[in-house]
């Protein structure tokens, strides 16, 4: 193994000095998940070319580091960033300057690099009238292309599936230690790494450069598995054994240079519905006759519950006014300058954890009041609220089925404007949970996130808890994909109550009820891999150099 000063120096003169980060306040912002999580690196680095990756990810190998691969550090689980101790050092290979995307067969397909965005994909595809598998609304601030299919991402879209593709250019560390490429896009783009590397770097793919294959670009079964509402299993999870190939669910345990992908055609003729109800069989109803009976499936079906709207208003305030105001555009360079001022500020004394949040919720107070007043009627009125969004076509009849279903006074048809803001307030609603426990870690230990996928023939979905965990709890926050029976949880932990028996308690009533978990954010640090996940991450990854420990596996070199 080589000395720390010479292999930082290596990275040094493939990177520049400039995006190789050592130092403590330069690590931190990627060291620390966006929600939570952290742990130590030796550096970060920030490859400018998938060439310069390549190298960066020899170096690596040859000096026995281990590498996580991160792109913009959305997740949800801890994922993407080092978790306590390991047995070898860890190097964070940040991928966001690699964000190029080429357009295939007039727009239908794209090859992503691994830093291409879902903001820049969209306002790619716009002149095409096509769109990726997730929109806002379905994704995090700055959320990677690529990252949404190593991650299982769902997304909001209901016809679409999980994030998916068999078509991937990937390296992967042999049990031998060597490093392998292995190009599986179904592109022909040279023989030898550095050939094809270079080629995608200078933008040379073309339609002429396709070779047949018979890998999928997307998951072009969801539809008809999410329509069996008498199903006893889940729509769609993090460990199902059918999105498991390759890039795809891997987690981190491979290091992927780009992935092909199919687009889907823009909705041209949507309408949206805002639905509100006391009872949660009004909204069962209402799913399985959408399900069973709508032809095309709704466009999306995003549920919240009273007090996560009310936690959003409050608490995700600030990021519905910025992207209602500036767009999605500038979105990412705001984060990331508001995670530079994080480890900046972290490093003075006096201040308080998160300065920057806190900052921004105070700013954010001084705002005007951000939603329309009828969804302020809604929320007076009701304890559980439907944004369910159709193509034109079956407007008509969605409108007779709501008036069936939950009655004419219980829903509105969105203007464009209410449309947007409902669908920015839901967006929100994952950043305002976890800005509720920083604003209020004087009485909250944690919030523990719990992302499941309920059984498709469920009709109780709305969880009632016992006394003994209700006991620990300062609030309990409910949002998720409706349709799919994709449930975000989060739950405000008492201060002083113990955040991994409460977890405990919770994960063993879901597996009661047959749910899955985690639905669509892999497992990161927070969650078991289950045997079949955890074997398919050991023949990915046979040394345990890439992201070891994900799923709570072993951190040890060959697995221990």
């Amino acid at each position: 193994m080589p000395n720390r000063n010479g292999f930082i120096g290596e990275l040094t003169a493939i990177c520049g000095k400039r995006h190789v980060h050592t130092a403590a306040a330069s690590v931190e912002r990627f060291r620390k998940g966006w929600r939570s999580g952290e742990g130590e690196a030796e550096a970060a680095v920030e490859p400018g070319s998938l060439l310069e990756m390549w190298r960066v990810l020899q170096a690596c190998v040859n000096a026995d580091r281990i590498v996580i691969m991160q792109a913009a550090n959305t997740g949800l689980t801890e994922g993407s960033t080092p978790n306590g101790q390991y047995d070898r050092p860890v190097v964070v290979i940040n991928t966001l300057r690699l964000s190029k995307i080429h357009l295939l067969k007039g727009g239908k397909q794209i090859i992503s690099h691994p830093g291409g965005t879902l903001f820049e994909l969209e306002n790619l595809l716009k002149p095409f009238g096509r769109q990726p598998h997730s929109v806002i609304g379905s994704s995090c601030i700055g959320a990677s292309i690529v990252g949404g299919v190593c991650n299982n991402s769902g997304g909001a879209l209901v016809r679409r599936g999980p994030a998916y593709t068999e078509l991937a250019l990937f390296a992967r560390k042999r049990a031998d230690g060597s490093l392998h490429l292995v190009n599986h896009l179904g592109v022909d783009l040279g023989s030898h790494p550095e050939e094809i590397l270079s080629r995608l770097d200078r933008g040379e793919v073309s339609d002429d450069d396709l070779v047949e294959t018979t890998g999928r670009a997307c998951d072009d079964t969801y539809t008809s598995r999410v329509r069996d509402i008498d199903a006893d299993t889940p729509a769609r999870f993090n460990a199902d054994v059918r999105t498991l190939h390759e890039a795809a669910g891997c987690a981190g345990k491979l290091a992927v240079f780009a992935l092909r992908l199919d687009t889907f055609p823009a909705e041209t003729d949507e309408r949206t519905y805002y639905i509100g109800t006391n009872e949660q069989g009004d909204l069962t109803a209402l799913r399985r006759a959408l399900l069973a009976d709508s032809e095309p499936l709704p466009v999306s079906a995003e549920y919240l519950h009273r007090a996560i709207f009310d936690t959003t208003r409050i608490y995700g305030k600030d990021t519905l006014l910025l992207i209602h105001w500036l767009g999605t555009r500038w979105l990412p360079v705001i984060f990331k300058v508001k995670g530079k001022l994080d480890g900046f500020f972290s490093g003075l004394p006096l201040l308080p954890d998160h300065l920057m949040d806190r900052v921004m919720q105070g700013l954010s107070r001084l705002a005007p009041e951000a939603l329309p007043k009828r969804m302020l009627q809604w929320r007076d009125r009701f304890e559980h609220h439907l944004i369910l969004k159709v193509g034109g076509d079956v407007a008509v009849r969605t409108e007779a089925l709501l008036d069936r279903i939950v009655g004419t006074a219980n829903w509105f048809a969105c203007t464009q404007r209410e449309a947007k803001l409902a669908g920015l307030h839901r967006f929100a609603a994952a950043g305002a949970a976890a800005r509720y426990g920083i604003c209020n870690s004087v009485t909250v230990e944690e919030i523990l996130p719990l992302d499941i996928a309920l059984r498709r023939n469920d009709v109780d979905w709305f969880e009632t808890l016992p006394a003994e965990i209700e006991q620990d709890l300062v609030a309990k926050f409910y949002y998720g994909h409706f349709l799919c029976h994709v449930f975000h949880q989060d739950y405000a932990v008492r201060k002083g109550a113990d955040p991994r028996r409460v977890k405990q308690a919770m994960l063993a009533r879901l597996d009661g009820r047959g749910a899955e978990y985690p639905a669509e954010h892999n497992v990161g640090h927070l969650y078991d891999a289950k045997p079949a996940l955890a074997n398919f991450y050991r023949e990915l990854d046979p040394t345990n150099s890439f992201n070891p420990g994900i799923g709570k596996t072993s951190k040890q070199k060959h697995h221990g």
